[in-house]
C-alpha cells in the first residue's frame, strides 16, 4: 500500500489543452527564452506599443507630463540650492514607505541629497508617465509601469560607484580593496552560474543536517508524495491530527527549517500530532501530471493515511500558499461529496479567488502562457530556477539590485541564512499542472467562479462549511493580503479568523515567538456578520506586537476540544503503513 500510488490514473493532457506549438515555433522560443529568462517578449511588445500608441493619441496627458517635467525641474533646482547652503533642509520628495535605499546619513549631504532627490524626482515622474493613460489595458498598464521601476531600479545612483556615497567611502577606507573582493565576487558568482552551482553559503544548510530536524517517520510514499508523521514531545496530545499542505512550487522545509524558527517543531511542542506532505521533484515523464492528480495522489491519499493511523479523529487542514489552494479545492469537492474527515482549514497565504492576484499577474496573460507551454513542451516541465527569477522581480530593490551592490561595490557578501537557502532549492512543475494551474486559477479563475470541475461536478468554495483560519502578510508580492483577506465573502457557513501578519510571503509565515519587530493583527468574523472591507478592517483591528503562532496555536486547539489523548503510534504496520524512512525523506533531496 505504501509504495503503490492512489487510485485513479493520470489524466492525459491532449494537444488542444496544452496548445503544442509547431516544432520550428517550439525551438524559437526555447531559443528566446535563454535570453530573457522565460519572458514572452511578445508580450512585452504589445504592451508597450498599446501605452506608447495611446499616449501618441492623447495631447492632453502629454501637455500635462511635460508641465510635470518643468515643474520636476524647478523643485530640483530650488532644492539644489537650499541643500547647498542648509545640509539639513527637508526633502523635495519622500521615497516610498518600502524604499530603504537612501536611509543612510551620507545620502544626505551635499551632492548625493541632490543626486537621489532628483532620481525620485525622475520616477515619480515615470510612475505618472506610465498610468492614467486612457485606452491602455489594465495589465498592459501594470506591466509597462512595472518594466519602467525594473529600468530605474537599475540606473538607481545605489548601483555605480560614482554616485554612491557608501562605497566612495568604504573605497577610500580600504584603499579600493572592497572593489577588488566585488571583482572577485562576481567571478566567483559568474562561474557558479555557468556551472549551475547553488548560492556561496547554501552548503551550511543541508536538509536533514542543518535544517529540517524535526523526528519523524516517512510513513506513506507514493509516485507523488512522502508523507511524514513527526514523533510527539508530549505526554498528551490534541485528538486532532494536524495535517500541513505545501506548496509544490518549493521544498516543504520552508516549514520546518531550524529548530528555532520550525513551524513543525513549534506546532509538537504544543502537543500536535502533525503529518506533512512533501512533494516529489517531477522530471520529463511526468508531463501530463495534472492538478487532479496532485488532489488526488496529494492531499486525498494523505488523508487516507491519516485516517488510517489515527482512525476516527477529524483534521486539522493547514494549507500553504498554492498548497493552500489546492486544499480549498479539495475541501470544496469534500463538502460537496458529504465526506466529513476535516474538522478545520487554516490558508497561510493562500489565494482562492485570483482575480487580483497582484504584480504575479504581470506574468500571466495568454501570449505569457501560450510562451512557456512552448517552453515546458521540450523539457515536459518548468525549471524552478525560472519562477525564482520571476519573484526576484518583484522585489528587485531587495533582492537583485542591493544584493549585487554590497557584493560587487562594496565587497561584502550577504550572509546566508536558511530561509535564504531554502529559496534557492527551486523544484520543477509538470507542463499539464503549471498550464492548468495558470489558466484555470489565475487566467480563467474557476475556481472562485464556479467553473472548477472535479469528477465533472463544480468544487465551489461557498459549499465549504469549516472553520478557517486565514493569514495574510503586509508585504507579500506573491499573495497580496487583499486577495488573501476575499476567503470572508467566499467560504459559506463557517466563522473566519484573519490574521494580517508583518513580513513578506515566506518571512510573514516564519515568524517565530520571540522574533523581533513582528507584529499582527487579528479578527473573527462570526457567521452571518456583515462584511468588512479589508481597509476598514485594518484600520479598526488593533495591532498586537509578536508572533500570531501563539494566536493561531489557541485557535488550533479549539478545534479539538476533546480531552487530550495518548500520542498515536508511528504509522500503522498492520495495515501495511510502517514507516519507510527517517524525516525528513527522500524526495525532498531530489535535484
Amino acid at each position: 500500500m505504501s509504495d503503490s500510488p492512489a487510485t485513479g490514473a493520470p489524466a492525459t493532457a491532449s494537444e488542444s489543452e496544452l496548445r503544442v506549438a509547431d516544432p520550428l515555433d517550439q525551438l524559437a522560443h526555447t531559443t528566446l527564452a535563454r535570453a530573457t529568462r522565460g519572458l514572452s517578449p511578445a508580450a512585452a511588445q504589445l504592451a508597450w506599443h498599446d501605452w506608447a500608441l495611446h499616449l501618441a493619441i492623447s495631447p492632453g496627458k502629454r501637455r500635462r507630463l511635460l508641465y510635470e517635467a518643468f515643474d520636476e525641474q524647478r523643485r530640483l533646482l530650488n532644492y539644489a540650492l537650499r541643500a547647498a547652503a542648509c545640509p539639513d533642509c527637508s526633502n523635495c520628495v519622500e521615497p516610498l514607505e518600502q524604499d530603504r535605499r537612501f536611509e543612510g546619513e551620507a545620502w544626505q549631504k551635499w551632492p548625493f541629497n541632490v543626486i537621489h532627490q532628483g532620481f525620485l524626482l525622475q520616477q515619480e515622474w515615470w510612475q505618472s508617465a506610465t498610468t492614467g493613460v486612457r485606452g491602455v489595458s489594465r495589465q498592459h498598464e501594470d506591466l509597462v509601469s512595472f518594466a519602467g521601476r525594473q529600468w530605474l531600479d537599475m540606473w538607481s545612483p545605489v548601483n555605480f560607484f560614482w554616485t554612491n556615497p557608501e562605497v566612495l567611502r568604504k573605497t577610500a577606507e580600504t584603499g579600493g580593496a572592497n572593489l577588488l573582493q566585488g571583482a572577485m565576487n562576481w567571478l566567483e558568482d559568474l562561474q557558479g552560474l555557468v556551472a549551475g552551482d547553488p548560492p556561496i553559503g547554501s552548503e551550511d544548510f543541508i536538509v536533514g543536517k542543518d535544517v529540517g530536524l524535526t523526528p519523524g517517520k516517512v510513513v506513506f510514499r507514493n509516485d507523488m508524495i512522502e508523507l511524514i508523521q513527526y514523533a510527539p514531545a508530549t505526554p498528551k496530545v490534541h485528538a486532532a491530527p494536524v495535517l500541513i499542505v505545501p506548496s509544490w512550487i518549493m521544498k516543504y522545509y520552508i516549514l520546518d527549517l531550524s529548530p528555532h524558527n520550525s513551524m513543525v517543531r513549534w506546532l509538537v511542542d504544543q502537543g500536535h500530532t502533525v503529518f506533512m506532505i512533501s512533494w516529489r521533484n517531477p522530471g520529463s515523464d511526468d508531463r501530463d501530471l495534472g492538478l487532479e492528480d496532485y488532489r488526488q495522489l496529494g492531499v486525498m491519499a494523505a488523508l487516507a493515511v491519516v485516517g488510517t493511523i489515527m482512525p476516527e479523529r477529524r483534521v486539522n487542514a493547514v494549507g500553504y500558499c498554492l498548497g493552500g489552494t489546492l486544499l480549498a479545492i479539495a475541501a470544496a469537492a469534500m463538502a460537496h461529496d458529504g465526506d466529513e474527515r476535516l474538522r478545520s482549514m487554516t490558508l497561510l497565504a493562500a489565494e482562492i479567488d485570483f482575480r487580483e492576484p497582484g504584480e504575479l499577474s504581470l506574468f500571466i496573460g495568454e501570449s505569457q502562457l501560450a510562451f512557456l507551454e512552448s517552453i515546458m513542451a521540450d523539457k515536459g516541465y518548468l525549471d524552478g530556477r525560472q519562477m525564482a527569477g520571476a519573484f526576484q522581480l518583484l522585489n528587485s530593490q531587495d533582492l537583485i539590485w542591493s544584493r549585487r551592490m554590497k557584493a560587487y561595490l562594496l565587497g561584502e557578501r550577504q550572509e546566508l541564512f536558511d530561509l535564504m537557502a531554502w529559496n534557492t532549492d527551486t523544484t520543477r512543475m509538470p507542463a499539464r499542472m503549471h498550464s492548468e494551474y495558470l489558466r484555470k486559477l489565475y487566467l480563467d479563475n474557476d475556481f472562485a467562479e464556479g467553473r472548477y470541475l472535479v469528477d465533472d461536478r463544480p468544487a465551489v468554495p461557498s459549499d465549504i462549511r469549516l472553520p478557517v483560519f486565514a493569514v495574510g502578510t503586509v508585504r507579500d508580492h506573491v499573495a497580496p493580503w487583499k486577495t488573501v483577506y476575499k476567503v470572508h465573502r467566499l467560504i459559506g457557513g463557517a466563522d473566519v479568523t484573519f490574521a494580517l501578519t508583518s513580513g513578506g510571503h515566506n518571512a510573514g509565515v516564519v515568524s517565530e515567538p520571540g522574533r523581533k519587530n513582528r507584529s499582527f493583527q487579528i479578527a473573527t468574523r462570526i457567521h452571518g456578520q456583515r462584511f468588512t472591507d479589508p481597509d476598514k478592517w485594518r484600520e479598526e483591528t488593533p495591532v498586537q506586537q509578536g508572533s500570531w503562532w501563539p494566536a493561531w496555536g489557541d485557535w488550533l486547539a479549539a478545534q479539538s476540544p476533546e480531552e487530550q489523548v495518548a500520542p498515536p503510534v508511528m504509522g500503522a504496520a498492520k495495515v501495511g503503513l510502517a514507516p519507510l524512512a527517517d524525516a525528513p525523506g527522500t524526495y525532498v533531496l531530489e535535484r
